[in-house]
């Protein structure tokens, strides 16, 4: 492999991530494009405007027949209009760049209709784009009737979905185009034919990200390169294209696209069949970072809540992880002991009072001229009862205040005083309506039974005296200690910062606390639409199609299909929240067991196991790392064999020729990052990251301060999926030290790179006379 990789040096320059003044061109005409399209919307809703207010002007004619027309020309004008309107927002998703079709013709909307492309469209290597697609919400023609944008569910852009670089078909180019409203975000290319040389108006077809590295590979003058990319292409199609009634499972090392391969999956499955995924399809990242990454991949597609894109951290609604728990806590938190340790706490937190208020010991009524009361014993053995049902707590709280009731009629007499039983009937309802709507009642019930709330009880377990005997049995007092502490961060509440296992346990709770019924508030009818007549003709505009898929998104607790990238870092508690929301679903599960940062991944596997219960599972295993130059690959490697001795790395695809860099800090830790980083923005085009241990992200931060937006700090658990120009990390051993899998994510720190990595060393790191760190020395 090495002899092959210096075989291929020559092309090392290609490789390289695309400059930032080729991205900036085709976001400014991506741009110019979308400007276009907007001019072009904003006339339609003019002509639509135009329409209603030429209906209400036939309306004053007064015949029924003119009435009658009016009122079907607002329909029909306020119908186009409400639907412009609500595709206003992100309207564009995505581009394809098509060789000449075999026939020449044309659909209705203007775009050709041959799915292959014609003998001559290719000439040795060569080809001329024919055609260009942009695909968004709704379709648009331009005043000559020549399509700005193509309607996503249009026979034209099923290749944007459907094409493979095994079955390209016309397609040479995908584009995934990100935008805000009306803003250009951001460009990231696929070529599906990366052998050719194609052209574009006489120019070279530009392509940025990903596939510019794919086009410099495909076009290397080497044979054997074309055939790495073509088994690179083809692996990656049998995973896109594998049949969805099941669970589809895809390992790979670093670099080898998983996590494209899985997007571009749900996209062509979403395309295939949308009625049977019109349940939506959630996508969890392990990070907010990563999210980012895949928004711009997996566009919405135009439906409504249909594609549901959350980090592990911000599946429960209202939750957000915002710290970090120490590895200790997080191995508790995780751990699938906690299950038993919160089925406990939702039932101890009903005699935690809540602030201001004790939880009562005795029940006082009045009924029929004499006081009832139940003691502390009786209420106890009530509450026992109520607890023996399999409702969620706060679900059993009618059945809990029936039984009271019970025990307060038995002690009034009153099974005594009626032997008729619908005299006992009616005398016991009338007895439960003059004690349920007093006061004292209503507010004893409320303390002694309160609705209680996921983040209340997660408060309660702050306390490390309570906790001991909810937990005593399931955890250790040093593990109880800690979990106190972290903690105390929440009040009594719950309110307060949380990680990303908190929001996990909340989850939990949430599943065994159960959320009583709320009434629907009716909605207000238009005063307007009822004078007129005509509120079941005009379309009624209450939300927009975005806020309409947050909140879908929000309510939606179970999906048709979900993808879980970087799985191998998901604990056990967080596959249990995953699985809720999969219980019907079918599943796309990528990781690579040699990245995992969880410490006990028997446990996790158990879990997994549970969430996907007896589906049947479809394997892949994705080979060939394109990311990495060899060099790079091959350093980290050496970590590989010691965290993982026997598993096999994926195989480099290129080389540069240019070695990692190996710098030994010396006293100032700050200083060398910080020339090192200066160094590496000379070097490379794009991003440089800077990857440390998790508890010096913070003063990180300030040694680049300045430095500008191309170089980004993160922990080692934040560099998961993402890749850079260049990277950075500091202290190895640190990094390998934070917990018991730190040689996993150390691993994963040095494979970030696509083009340049260097490894800085500090005391801890054990350098040799060339700055090498002990860990990855041979």
């Amino acid at each position: 492999m090495a002899a092959q990789n210096a075989t291929h040096a020559h092309v090392a320059t290609e490789t390289a991530t695309e400059s930032e003044g080729i991205r900036d061109r085709e976001i400014g005409a991506e741009q110019h494009h979308l400007d276009r399209v907007y001019r072009r919307l904003e006339e339609k809703i003019h002509e639509a405007e135009f329409l209603m207010d030429d209906a209400a002007k036939r309306g004053q004619v007064g015949t029924p027949g003119a009435l009658a027309e009016r009122d079907a020309q607002v329909f029909r004008a306020g119908v186009h209009l409400n639907r412009l309107n609500n595709e206003f927002e992100d309207f564009l998703f995505g581009r394809i760049d098509l060789l000449l079709g075999k026939d020449g013709k044309k659909g209705p909307d203007g775009a050709y209709t041959s799915v292959e492309p014609a003998d001559d469209a290719v000439r040795g290597d060569e080809a001329e784009i024919a055609e260009t697609l942009h695909i968004g919400r709704i379709g648009v023609l331009d005043a000559d009737y020549s399509p700005l944008v193509i309607d996503w569910r249009a026979p034209a852009a099923a290749p944007f979905y459907r094409s493979t670089p095994v079955a390209p078909g016309r397609v040479v180019r995908r584009r995934v185009i990100r935008s805000k409203g009306r803003r250009v975000l951001g460009v990231e290319d696929d070529l599906l034919r990366p052998e050719l040389r194609a052209t574009l108006d006489g120019d070279a077809l530009p392509v940025v990200g990903d596939g510019a590295l794919m086009a410099a590979l495909g076009q290397a003058r080497s044979h054997t390169m074309r055939d790495i990319v073509a088994s690179i292409q083809a692996e990656q199609d049998l995973v896109i294209r594998a049949p969805a009634a099941s669970v589809t499972e895809v390992e790979g090392g670093p670099g080898t696209g998983k996590t494209a391969v899985a997007l571009h999956r749900a996209a062509y499955l979403l395309y295939q069949d949308r009625r049977r995924y019109a349940g939506g399809i959630l996508v969890v990242s392990p990070t907010p970072l990563l999210v980012a990454y895949t928004e711009g991949v997996l566009p919405s597609l135009g439906e409504e809540g249909q594609v549901a894109i959350r980090a592990v951290g911000n599946l429960v609604d209202g939750a957000e992880a915002e710290v970090y728990d120490e590895p200790d806590v997080a191995r508790v938190k995780g751990s699938s002991r906690m299950v038993k340790v919160l089925r406990k706490a939702v039932r101890g937190a009903l005699d935690v009072p809540a602030s201001g208020a004790a939880v009562p010991e005795r029940l006082r009524v009045v009924a029929f001229g004499a006081r009832i009361e139940l003691g502390a014993d009786e209420l106890r053995r009530v509450r026992n009862t109520a607890l023996g049902g399999t409702a969620p707590i706060n679900l059993l709280r009618p059945r809990a205040r029936r039984l009271i009731l019970d025990a307060l009629w038995s002690k009034s007499g009153g099974p005594r005083r009626y032997t008729d039983p619908e005299l006992a009937a009616e005398a016991r309802s009338a007895f439960d309506e003059d004690i349920t709507t007093e006061d004292y009642f209503i507010e004893f019930l409320d303390a002694w039974w309160p609705e209680l709330t996921p983040r209340r009880v997660l408060g309660c377990l702050a306390d490390e005296k309570r906790l001991n005997r909810w937990a005593r049995r399931d955890l250790n007092p040093r593990e109880i200690r800690k979990l106190a502490r972290s903690l105390r961060r929440l009040d009594a509440a719950g309110k307060g910062p949380l990680s990303v296992h908190d929001v996990a346990l909340l989850d939990e709770l949430e599943t065994l606390l159960g959320v009583p019924a709320r009434p629907k508030k009716p909605r207000e009818a238009d005063p307007l639409d009822q004078l007129t007549g005509l509120e079941e003709l005009m379309p009624q505009r209450t939300e927009s199609r975005r806020e309409r898929a947050e909140r879908l998104e929000r309510e939606r607790r179970d999906y048709a299909h979900v993808i879980v990238d970087e799985a191998q870092d998901l604990t056990p508690m967080q596959w249990r929240m995953v699985g809720r929301r999969g219980r019907h679903a079918t599943w796309t599960i990528v990781g690579d067991a040699a990245q995992s940062s969880w410490s006990d991944p028997d446990e996790a596997g158990a879990a997994r196991d549970e969430a996907l219960g007896t589906r049947p599972r479809r394997r892949f295993r994705l080979t060939v790392n394109y990311r990495n130059p060899a060099e790079i690959a091959e350093l980290a490697a050496k970590v590989l064999a010691l965290a993982m001795p026997g598993m096999e790395s994926p195989s480099a695809v290129r080389s540069t020729g240019i070695e990692p860099r190996f710098v030994v800090a010396g006293a100032d830790l700050a200083a060398s990052v910080r020339a090192e980083a200066e160094h590496l923005l000379a070097d490379v085009d794009g991003t440089v990251g800077v990857v440390v241990p998790m508890g010096r992200r913070v003063e990180a931060r300030e040694w680049v301060a300045g430095l500008g937006d191309r170089v980004v700090v993160l922990g080692s658990l934040e560099a998961k999926g993402l890749e850079y120009d260049a990277t950075i990390v500091v202290t190895p051993a640190g990094i390998a030290d934070e917990s018991p899998a730190g040689l996993r994510v150390l691993y994963v720190a040095l494979t970030r790179a696509t083009q340049r990595l260097t490894v800085i060393s500090g005391e801890r790191d054990d350098p040799d006379e060339l700055g090498v760190p002990d860990l990855l020395r041979d």
